[in-house]
């Protein structure tokens, strides 16, 4: 069952009504369910299909190529080349059925092995027969989860396949509410808590998701998946970076500094730390990461004369860092057995920030501001932070404080001071003519106290859950 994804199918289905031949570009992060939203769309039919051979090299990419094309009828020798290779195809295509022609390519980036001339293959395709077809019939759909190659060689191109690509569709995590459909569809029987304390490990990554088991907490599904001796995605962190990623140690480097700088850093400050070299190598590490979902980037509160700071973002790294990494004894009931530690308490917090960030259109909707322009940002000095600001056009900052506990929150008295602290340093930063509003953004409300009232706004666990 297809969860979400509605305007991604009407893209795709749009193609085979179009009234000339169509160049699609499917791509997204690892595991974010590509190919399956491009199965199930079509009904599983296709004029030929083709899933590249990860770490193949070009003798092994060509086989599985013929072996595709045996598959969808035309029997053939191993082609030498990619150019003949595709020429094959060509032939496979002029004796189809009269109609649209859809060819479907999986995991593209993976056939491009060193000096095989793949993509000029593909443009020769491309360019030279498919788009010249009077039918004009031809509906190729390219799909990798190496988002930094399908954004260098494909959708950023400066050769022959510039201009060429007529739709592109970027596949993102699910949101809350679409991984609570998930939930209800496989009969989880999950409360709004236990989906968002999995999101905060998980995010919203389907193929993740299917490994989360009936019968168990959260505690132990999370044991099972990380811990357990033949856990599931125990060596997910490796696999991960390495197949999106050609020399994934940079992309790692950056990824490692940021973990433990919850506001983010400049680019400035990670070269410091990292010790890498800058340069177009080293935008192309912020980019790829960007692109594909690891980190976010933005713009410090009245900084924006000194460039950009970069946050990461990504649930799964952030939970790698802080707590698989830490299970240096090896218990596969690690997460049972610390979970009401301090230290996870510390990871809760940053990690429902996270989400918080991830589903700003939901804060938004919950403040009544979804249609007024806005600012997300942080702000910081020597004596004060504050990690989400939502600076409206109509001249309301909402200072925002996201708290994960289990009960309403309770706003002590030294809390808040700090709070009073924070909106006192920050109202020296701004404009007089702006309205300050404390926002708390927590799982279950804030209790009231004598402290309540200094809250202007707050946005509940179930507002994260709004379309």
């Amino acid at each position: 069952m297809l969860i979400g994804r509605k305007n991604e199918q009407k893209t795709l289905l749009s193609l085979l009504t179009s009234d000339e031949s169509q160049f699609c570009v499917v791509y997204g992060r690892r595991r974010v369910g590509k190919t399956y939203l491009v199965r199930e769309t079509f009904n599983y039919h296709f004029t030929f299909q083709h899933t590249g051979v990860a770490r193949g090299k070009l003798r092994e990419q060509l086989r599985a190529f013929r072996d595709s094309l045996s598959e969808a009828g035309l029997k053939c020798a191993i082609p030498k080349t990619w150019f003949e290779a595709f020429d094959l195809l060509k032939q496979l295509i002029d004796n189809a059925p009269t109609g649209k022609k859809t060819i479907f390519i999986d995991e593209l980036p993976w056939m491009d092995t060193p000096k095989s001339n793949m993509v000029s293959a593909l443009e020769h395709f491309w360019n030279g027969w498919a788009t010249s077809r009077a039918a004009k019939d031809i509906v190729l759909i390219v799909c990798g989860s190496a988002t930094s190659w399908i954004t260098r060689k494909m959708l950023k191109d400066k050769g022959g396949l510039r201009g060429r690509i007529t739709e592109k569709i970027k596949v993102n995590p699910f949101s809350l509410i679409e991984c609570e459909e998930y939930v209800r569809a496989a009969g989880l029987p999950m409360v709004r808590k236990d989906i968002l304390e999995m999101y905060m490990i998980l995010g919203g990554i389907p193929y993740y998701w299917s490994f989360v088991r009936r019968g168990l907490s959260v505690s132990q599904n999370i044991d099972q998946l990380f811990f357990a001796e033949d856990a599931k995605l125990k060596d997910e962190f490796q696999a991960l970076y390495h197949i999106l990623f050609v020399r994934p140690d940079s992309y790692i480097d950056v990824i490692k500094t940021l973990t433990h700088r919850k506001a983010g850093l400049t680019r400035e400050e990670i070269l410091r730390h990292t010790k890498l070299t800058d340069g177009g190598s080293f935008s192309q590490v912020l980019d790829e990461l960007e692109e594909c979902g690891f980190i976010r980037r933005y713009i410090a509160f009245g900084k924006e004369s000194q460039g950009t700071l970069f946050q990461l973002i990504d649930n799964y790294t952030l939970f790698y860092y802080h707590c698989i990494q830490k299970n240096a004894f090896s218990d596969e009931a690690y997460w049972s057995h610390t979970w009401l530690s301090g230290e996870h308490n510390v990871w809760k917090g940053l990690a429902f920030e996270r989400v918080c960030l991830q589903h700003i259109p939901q804060v938004k909707l919950a403040l009544g501001i979804s249609g007024i322009v806005s600012n997300v940002c942080s702000w910081r000095n020597a004596n004060a932070q504050i990690d989400l600001l939502i600076s409206r056009g109509d001249n309301v900052i909402n200072i925002c404080e996201m708290k994960y506990a289990n009960a309403p929150f309770t706003i002590d008295k030294a809390y808040a001071q700090n709070l009073q602290n924070k909106i006192e340093t920050f109202r020296k930063a701004v404009s007089p003519r702006q309205t300050l509003h404390l926002t708390l953004l927590t799982t279950y409300g804030v209790a009231q106290n004598e402290y309540w009232n200094m809250v202007q706004n707050e946005v509940t666990m179930d507002d994260l859950f709004k379309q």
